[in-house]
């Protein structure tokens, strides 16, 4: 059972939080004040200046105290957090301030990151002390080994096109150091997969026909849309639901801006030229299978936390999981890229394909934490690229490759960090 703030009671902005009935807890209300509770189960944080203060949380999932991306202020006082398992993390993922917390047995103990810094202060990870950043908010300095880390959770074996997540993948950590290390074989742990992209579990979805998304700030959630998907208007939202389309392109934005996508499953049914196209959008926790290509990167575009798997092959095909011909203002990030299709054994041609052959430069590009596998070359970069500020970081590379991980390193335009690009299987930096 998971409780929200929104039925529990609450004292002035204090909350009782039902954790002596080994509830798990999602707050969802600003200023909410946790004080003194024992919660046996995760606690989720989606509100902003939250205070834990004086708790004991025991969990055996993976990530015991979450604060979700977009949110800010959280507070974390004299607090004792056991993790029961060998995959259980602590605290993740920034945007918070922690005085006095002792974590026990966690697999990675406080996680935050430049984009979502935190302060640590007299606290502790499985006996080691954790110092970072200084109060009031300031950005995190480094942390004594290993205290900053970035392993969320194990990937189960994918499947074709469904999802059992109970709840979103958060969003990874950017550090100096190289991702987590692999699961053995697959996804390695901490990369998105079936347990945590797509249509969350207990969602029910309502049948569906194809969607002309023509209103600005329509929002379509709880869909089972069997067909195409166009978006034409401003601040459109579609999440929780699936999209089986047998047309060039499951989503297209027609003159869309700012079109999210979270928690979505996109089945191309082998057909998709492009699973998204081509521009002003971003796709959170999206499952795409089943298509020729995975999303078009054009201008203003960011694809986070997301899987995408099992391309299909047809006749004279280039496939590639993403693709640029020429656009700015790109982030692909905290992604599983899958371009070698394990039943098929083809590598087919990229995770990322980076051209300028549609638009006169590829610009302000920005490729991190991501695990990509397969592809010819993984980042594929034609010779003819005319590019500017492509930064490519913190990744994991398996070795289903043809050729290689990355076509031109040294292609103008481009900035390779070779110690921050490493193999999953033994975290060695790709040469």
């Amino acid at each position: 059972m998971v409780l929200t703030t929104a039925g529990l009671a609450v004292a002035g902005i204090g909350v009782a939080v039902a954790g002596s009935r080994g509830d798990s807890v999602t707050v969802t209300r600003a200023g909410t004040v946790i004080d003194g509770q024992k919660i046996n189960g995760y606690l989720h944080i989606k509100a902003n200046n939250v205070t834990i203060r004086n708790a004991t949380l025991r969990y055996a999932g993976n990530h015991t105290l979450r604060v979700f991306s977009g949110f800010t202020g959280t507070v974390i006082e004299d607090t004792k957090i056991y993790c029961e398992a060998a995959k259980t993390n602590g605290v993740v993922f920034g945007n918070y301030t922690a005085r006095r917390v002792d974590l026990f047995g966690c697999k990675n103990g406080f996680m935050y990151s430049d984009s979502a810094p935190a302060v640590i202060v007299d606290s502790t990870w499985n006996g080691k002390p954790v110092s970072v950043g200084s109060e009031p908010g300031s950005r995190p300095a480094p942390a004594p080994s290993p205290t900053r880390s970035t392993t969320p959770t194990p990937s189960p074996t994918p499947s074709a096109t469904t999802s059992t997540a109970p709840a979103p993948k958060p969003t990874r950590t950017t550090t100096s150091a190289p991702p987590p290390p692999a699961s053995g074989g697959g996804i390695p742990a901490s990369f998105p997969g079936p347990h945590n992209t797509g249509v969350p579990a207990g969602v029910t979805l309502r049948n569906s026909g194809g969607i002309t998304a023509d209103k600005d700030g329509q929002v379509i959630s709880g869909l089972n849309i069997n067909g195409c998907v166009t978006v034409t208007a401003k601040n459109v939202v579609i999440r929780n639901s699936r999209i089986t389309c047998g047309g060039t392109y499951s989503i297209r934005t027609n003159g869309a801006k700012n079109l999210v996508v979270e928690d979505v499953e996109i089945n191309g049914m082998g057909k998709n030229s492009a699973a998204v196209c081509c521009g002003d959008y971003t796709l959170r926790r999206v499952e795409i299978t089943n298509v020729i290509d995975g999303p078009r990167l054009g201008s203003n575009t960011r694809v986070e936390d997301s899987w995408i798997h099992h391309l299909t092959r047809v006749s004279g095909s280039h496939n590639d999981v993403l693709q640029t011909t020429g656009a700015s203002n790109i982030v692909v990030r905290g992604n599983s890229l899958e371009a070698y299709n394990p039943n098929t054994r083809d590598p087919f041609n990229a995770c990322l394909m980076i051209g300028s052959t549609t638009g006169p430069i590829v610009s302000n590009l920005v490729f991190e934490q991501n695990y990509c596998n397969g592809g010819n070359y993984s980042i594929g970069v034609r010779e003819d690229l005319n590019a500017a500020n492509i930064v490519i970081r913190n990744n994991v590379y398996g070795r289903d490759f043809r050729y290689g991980v990355i076509a031109r390193t040294q292609q103008a335009g481009i900035t390779w960090d070779s110690a921050s690009n490493v193999f999953a299987d033994n975290r060695r930096p790709v040469k």
